[in-house]
């Protein structure tokens, strides 16, 4: 099938906008995604009616198949999800939620020490932003929900230290993906001194995006600090309204229970929440280092933890992981004898069907990622930056075209693999001294893009985690992330005018005190908080 090339053509980023825009008056993710869809495949086949239905047919049958066989990437990540649904719900039935929740009231006494609960395991689970957003959502939710913390506040925190964390970490999925490509861009340009490993841990503190994002969520969760729409979402929340997954922040509230419709069990420990979720952990740990090391085993190559994590198979370590945990999980439940078989299927079932919702939203999300590529909408987003420019300012505008072209496309990891070679270029053409810092703009500004996306698969996680409405999630997020965004150029530009990593960092934390200081500002003069024991 030929299709219509518009790498050079504004209409690329036409299907994305519309989506968009969609998404964000209409607060209908899978319309919006749709119409985003099929907008691109009657432009991709010049309005064709027939050729477009090949296409999208095509398009649709390719999220599951690929290359003759099944597409084990996507079918493993939504596996992933029915499993982790499966095991909420088994840790509900046995009454490891309810316990557990009960032990953090006695230990955490405040919202603020819920808030950095969540933070905290945000930080220490980076091996995967999926897995991450999931994982520490089912362990957060139920302490957060007790404080009467909106689940918006908490789809926040799991989004802003799920990505942040593990583009900054070179032992997880990401830093494996971005120490490949940084090795390639290295060898291109005959760059020797900096291994791609040294390269990457260079590149870490020049990060801005991900340093200030991950610091933006322990200053406000601490001092609880609400602004823009998220002031309207805590103030429900306080109220006792806001935790239902779909619904208006004014509609009747649920907690996990009566969302689930599972009766918790009063026999519950907290070792029935807590363990299976460790396991999980290292369970998932594990498969990614083995799954790394087959890898190199049929490469021919000596094993070394950086090199099994470049290898790693991510899909099928977080099912073997998640397979584990819901083994774990089932135990306390029969160990307690409180259900029958036919009543562990039933919650079994009810787990996976809660899952549903995110899946369809994360399979349009794929589809329209598809058609966007197709569109060629990275490309020609890519060729903006090309010209007359100055060197000192290509930093911070490759930070501000990579966020462009994430929040388009919906992917940060398709951002770094179009725009690393693009910086890496200019870089060899322009001033090879200022190529880390261009390519740490391009890291930087691809999560920020990813993070504030509405079509980004990591974003729809990170509501599914919390269980949240998506769109409120998105809308609630934004000014924070812009804000950190507004840091984030500021250190780039000094970076690129100075070539001085502390100068540029202390320009960007002066920057940052002074964001922190207007939301401040903002949150005494248009939120008080209400004590709510």
């Amino acid at each position: 099938m030929n299709l219509v090339d518009y790498s050079h053509s504004l209409v690329s980023i036409i299907p994305p906008v519309v989506a968009l825009v969609l998404a964000i008056l209409s607060r209908r993710v899978l319309l919006s995604l749709g119409a985003g869809i099929l907008l691109g495949a009657l432009y991709l086949n010049d309005f064709s009616f027939n050729h477009s239905a090949s296409y999208l047919g095509g398009t649709i049958k390719g999220l599951f198949i690929s290359d003759g066989g099944v597409n084990t990437w996507n079918m493993s990540i939504v596996l992933f999800l029915i499993i982790l649904g499966m095991m909420t719900a088994l840790l509900t039935l046995s009454g490891g939620t309810r316990a557990f929740a009960e032990w953090a009231q006695t230990k955490i006494k405040s919202k603020r020490g819920a808030k950095l609960l969540a933070a905290f395991l945000g930080v220490f689970i980076f091996v995967d932003d999926y897995f991450n957003s999931l994982a520490v959502g089912s362990i957060s939710r139920p302490v957060t929900d007790r404080f009467y913390i909106s689940r918006s506040k908490l789809a926040y925190i799991l989004d802003s230290t799920a990505a942040p964390m593990c583009v900054l970490m070179p032992a997880s999925s990401w830093g494996a993906y971005i120490i490949t490509l940084i090795g390639g861009i290295l060898v291109t340009h005959g760059v020797t001194e900096y291994t791609p490993l040294s390269a990457f841990l260079t590149l870490a503190p020049m990060n801005f995006y991900a340093i200030f994002a991950l610091a933006m969520v322990f200053v406000v969760s601490w001092f609880q600090w609400d602004i823009g729409p998220m002031k309207k979402h805590e103030m429900a929340a306080m109220h006792g309204r806001g935790f239902d997954e779909g619904g208006d922040v004014d509609e009747q509230a649920k907690d996990l229970t009566d969302e689930l419709e599972i009766t918790e069990s009063e026999k519950g420990k907290v070792g029935d929440l807590v363990w299976p979720i460790i396991i999980l952990i290292a369970a998932t740990f594990f498969f990614m280092i083995f799954t790394g090391y087959q890898a190199l085993v049929a490469d021919g190559k000596a094993f070394a933890i950086l090199g099994a994590f470049e290898n790693t198979d991510v899909g099928k370590s977080l099912c073997l992981g998640g397979l584990f945990g819901l083994v774990a999980a089932i135990i306390p439940v029969f160990r307690q004898r409180i259900a029958m078989v036919k009543e562990v299927a039933r919650t079994l079932w009810i787990g996976a069907k809660s899952m549903f919702g995110a899946i369809l939203i994360l399979l349009f999300a794929w589809a329209i990622g598809s058609v966007i590529g197709d569109m060629n909408t990275g490309r020609y987003l890519s060729t903006l930056v090309q010209g007359n420019i100055s060197p000192m300012l290509l930093p911070m505008i490759l930070f501000i075209l990579s966020g462009a072209m994430a929040f388009s496309t919906g992917t940060s990891w398709g951002t770094f693999g179009i725009m690393l070679p693009i910086a890496g270029d200019l870089a060899g053409a322009t001033d090879i001294a200022l190529m880390l810092p261009m390519l740490a703009g391009v890291l930087a500004g691809s999560v920020f893009g990813d993070h504030c996306s509405p079509i980004s698969d990591t974003t729809i996680l990170s509501s599914t985690g919390a269980r949240c409405h998506h769109i409120d999630h998105v809308a609630t997020q934004l000014p924070y992330a812009m804000s950190v965004a507004f840091v984030s150029m500021i250190g780039y530009l000094v970076l690129g005018i100075t070539d001085s990593l502390p100068v540029a960092f202390i320009a960007a934390i002066t920057t940052f005190i002074m964001v922190c200081v207007c939301f401040a500002w903002l949150s005494r003069r248009t939120y008080q908080p209400i004590v709510k024991s």
